[in-house]
C-alpha cells in the first residue's frame, strides 16, 4: 500500500484539479437531461473491481450489465439504447466521491446509480445531490446513511436495522428446551453490519440469551485470527458475526473449522450471500448450515422479472442459479426501479425522477418497492436463508420457506 504513495498523491490531487475546473462550469442544477435527449442514455457507477470488496462489487457490475442489455433488448429508455459506464473506487470511498464527480461534470452522465457499501454510498448520493441528480441504490442501508438530508437517495433494499429480525423470531421461537443460551457478537465497525448487529443484543437478552462477548473491531482490520479466537473461547451457541466482505466470512469460518467451533446458530452479515464465490473460498460442505440474513430474494421466487432476470444471468456469465449473489439482485433492482419511474414519467429529468421515487410504489426482483420521506424501502421484507446441500435457501419466515432450518448447525467435516 505504501509504494508509489507520493506518486499516487499527486495523480489524486491532479484529478482533484481538473474535477474542479470542470465543477466551476456547472450550475448547481442538472443541465445535462432536461434538454431534448440524442443518442444513448448514459448511466455511470463507481463500483469496487478491486480492493478487500472486488468480490461484491463484480456482483454488482454484473447486476447492471444484465440489467442494461434486457433493456437495450426491449427498446432501450424511451427508445434509447442504455450505454453504462463503471469506474473502479478500488474500494476507497474518496475515490467513489472522484468517481462519481467525473462521471457527472466530466463525463456527463444522464443519471448515477449506486456502488457497493454505505460509505460510498453517501458520499456518492452528496455528489449527485450538489448537481440534482437521482441516486437510486441497493447496499446503503445502515440507518444512518439516511441521516445525511440526501433526498436524491432512495434505497431500494431491505433496512439493515431490520435484517436480522427473522433470525429473532426464529431463535425465540424455539421450545426453552432447545432455545440456545450464549450468544457471541463480533461486527466490523461498518454501518451496514453494526446496523443488523447491535439492535439484535437486546432483544436476545430480554429474550433470556445471555451474551458472553460483545466486540466491535475496526473496518480496516486485517488479521481477524484474534477475535475469531475470542468468539471460540466464549463457547458461545450462537455466533453472530458482522462481516462487511466476502474475505471476512471465509477468514472467521476457515478459524472456527480448524478451532473444530460448531455454534448451534452461525450467521454472517455478509459472505454466505455470495453465491458460488461463498462455496468456492469456504467450501460446500463448510458451507452447510451457515445463515445469512436477506431481503426477500432467491432463485424460484416468482417477483417481477425474476423469471427473466436468472435465464439472463446464467447465459451472459455461466454457472447455476445458485450462483448468483445478491449484490447482483440489487443491482438489477436499482435499474428496475429507475426505468419504471422513467416509463411513469415519459422523462430523462432527473428533478421529475426523484418526484416520481417519492411518490410512486415500484416492483423489483427483492419485492415492492415504495419509498419512506428519507429514501429507505418501507416495504421490504426480512428473509432468513441457510447454505443447504449446495443451495442457499429461505428457511424463515415458515410461510416462505423452502425447507425447514437446521437446527443444531450441522458439524464441520472432517
Amino acid at each position: 500500500m505504501r509504494r508509489g504513495r507520493q506518486t499516487k498523491i499527486l495523480a489524486v490531487f491532479a484529478v482533484i484539479f481538473m474535477l474542479l475546473l470542470s465543477a466551476c462550469s456547472q450550475t448547481s442544477g442538472n443541465t445535462a437531461t432536461t434538454t431534448t435527449q440524442t443518442g444513448p442514455v448514459k448511466i455511470g457507477v463507481s463500483v469496487s473491481l478491486t480492493g478487500d470488496a472486488s468480490a461484491d462489487g463484480q456482483a454488482i457490475k454484473q447486476g447492471y450489465q444484465v440489467w442494461a442489455d434486457y433493456v437495450n433488448s426491449h427498446g432501450g429508455l424511451l427508445g434509447h439504447q442504455v450505454q453504462m459506464t463503471f469506474y473502479d473506487d478500488a474500494t476507497r470511498p474518496e475515490q467513489a466521491t472522484l468517481n462519481y464527480q467525473k462521471l457527472i461534470s466530466v463525463d456527463k452522465v444522464n443519471f448515477v446509480l449506486g456502488p457497493f457499501d454505505d460509505a460510498f454510498t453517501v458520499n456518492g448520493a452528496t455528489v449527485a445531490k450538489r448537481y440534482g441528480y437521482s441516486f437510486i441504490q441497493g447496499t446503503g442501508t445502515s440507518p444512518k446513511d439516511f441521516t445525511h438530508g440526501l433526498t436524491n437517495m432512495f434505497s431500494v433494499s431491505l433496512s439493515a436495522s431490520r435484517y436480522m429480525a427473522s433470525l429473532v423470531h426464529y431463535i425465540l421461537s424455539l421450545p426453552s428446551d432447545m432455545r440456545p443460551k450464549t450468544v457471541a457478537y463480533v461486527t466490523s465497525d461498518d454501518g451496514f453490519t453494526s446496523a443488523q448487529v447491535l439492535p439484535v443484543i437486546p432483544e436476545l437478552e430480554q429474550g433470556g440469551l445471555k451474551t458472553v462477548l460483545n466486540k466491535i473491531y475496526p473496518a480496516e482490520n486485517t488479521d481477524l485470527n484474534p477475535i475469531a479466537a475470542s468468539v471460540v473461547a466464549s463457547h458461545a451457541d450462537v455466533a453472530i458475526l458482522g462481516t462487511s466482505a466476502l474475505s471476512e466470512c471465509t477468514a472467521y469460518l476457515k478459524y472456527f473449522a480448524t478451532q473444530h467451533y460448531n455454534p448451534k446458530v452461525l450467521i454472517a452479515t455478509s459472505g454466505p450471500d455470495q453465491g458460488s464465490a461463498f462455496t468456492q473460498a469456504v467450501g460446500v460442505k463448510n458451507a452447510e448450515g451457515v445463515l445469512v440474513a436477506n431481503g426477500g430474494w432467491w432463485p424460484t421466487i416468482k417477483t417481477y422479472q425474476n423469471d427473466l432476470f436468472v435465464p439472463a444471468f446464467i447465459k451472459k456469465f455461466g454457472g447455476s442459479p445458485a450462483d448468483i449473489g445478491s449484490d447482483s439482485v440489487q443491482a438489477f433492482s436499482v435499474g428496475q426501479v429507475l426505468q419504471q419511474a422513467i416509463d411513469q414519467t415519459k422523462s430523462l429529468d432527473n428533478a421529475k425522477i426523484i418526484d416520481a421515487l417519492h411518490s410512486g410504489t415500484f416492483q423489483s426482483l427483492q419485492g415492492l418497492v415504495k419509498f419512506s420521506a428519507d429514501g429507505q424501502n418501507d416495504l421490504a421484507v426480512p428473509y432468513l436463508f441457510q447454505w443447504q446441500k449446495d443451495n442457499l435457501i429461505p428457511v424463515y419466515p415458515q410461510a416462505q420457506a423452502q425447507a425447514n432450518l437446521e437446527f443444531p448447525k450441522p458439524a464441520w467435516p472432517s
